[in-house]
């Protein structure tokens, strides 16, 4: 896979919007000390850097604003995130990336030490799943992460089986599409819904937009949710997800982005691409 719009969630109720809503959706955003970054769509597409990512993220740096790139991606672990994200252009470091692979791997560790895990995934996620115990057959819990030819009728139907038997759903994140170069396509979320309705169960799930998630990212900026902002390109995994908490959400008209996105939500701000982020964080 690459850097490219992992980012379909489920769709949020239509809401009402009212002109002071509007009008939140401009100017610059006041007492944002730190911010919290999407990769795919936002700042690379299809590993190529979009426009104002490699500025702005030089402009963070150099006006010393906290950030971290706050990902849904399962197929690259963070180095390879990092060093690829600086083949484009994009300097990052792996340190400052938190992935939905690692969330999942601090939620296991932390609630579920010793359970027998079977892992479906893009990728190849067992480098930043160190000291999980994977199995090919009899799981306690069932871990679905990024969508791909893996997911055939026969390892769904393996899948069903095992939460049929008592195992538990745990979803990396619930993006149910996502962006590439060459269009749309169908992303793991996809496969959690079905599975959710066809065994009668509910996933836990350790990547945007859960709480946990956004918590940790905090957690490593070293900010109250008061003081930072998450940008991102879904409305629902990245804005809402951060919104919860109390963390400002901005919205960019890149990646997967429509128009459709105004009626899910109300945005603190929505920006035309990333490249407009330092402006609206400067102080007039």
């Amino acid at each position: 896979m690459s850097p490219s719009s992992r980012s379909g969630g489920r769709r949020a109720p239509v809401a009402q919007h009212s002109a002071r809503d509007v009008r939140r959706t401009l100017g610059r955003m006041d007492g944002v000390d730190g911010v919290l970054l999407d990769i795919d769509g936002v700042l690379a597409l299809s590993w190529r850097a979009l426009p104002g990512a490699i500025e702005t993220v030089h402009w963070l740096r150099s006006h010393r604003v906290p950030f971290r790139l706050l990902t849904n991606t399962t197929t690259h672990t963070r180095d390879a995130l990092a060093s690829r994200l600086r083949e484009a252009g994009i300097a990052v470091e792996s340190s400052e990336i938190i992935t939905a692979v690692v969330g999942t791997t601090t939620y296991l560790r932390t609630h579920r030490a010793g359970a027998r895990v079977y892992l479906l995934t893009d990728g190849d996620a067992r480098d930043d799943m160190d000291g999980i115990r994977l199995v090919e057959d009899r799981a306690d819990i069932v871990v679905i992460g990024g969508a791909c030819d893996d997911f055939s009728y026969a390892n769904i139907n393996r899948v069903f089986r095992m939460l049929a038997g008592g195992a538990e759903l745990v979803g990396m994140h619930r993006n149910l599409y996502w962006r590439t170069s060459d269009g749309l396509e169908l992303d793991g979320g996809a496969y959690i819904a079905g599975l959710e309705e066809a065994a009668s169960i509910r996933a836990t799930i350790c990547g945007k937009p859960s709480s946990a998630f956004f918590r940790a990212a905090l957690d490593a900026l070293g900010l109250p949710a008061n003081r930072a902002a998450m940008v991102g390109d879904d409305v629902v995994n990245d804005v809402l997800g951060a919104q919860a908490i109390g963390i400002a959400g901005v919205l960019v008209k890149t990646g997967k982005y429509s128009a459709d996105d105004a009626h899910m939500g109300a945005p603190d701000r929505v920006i035309d691409s990333i490249g407009d982020l330092p402006a609206l964080l400067e102080t007039p």
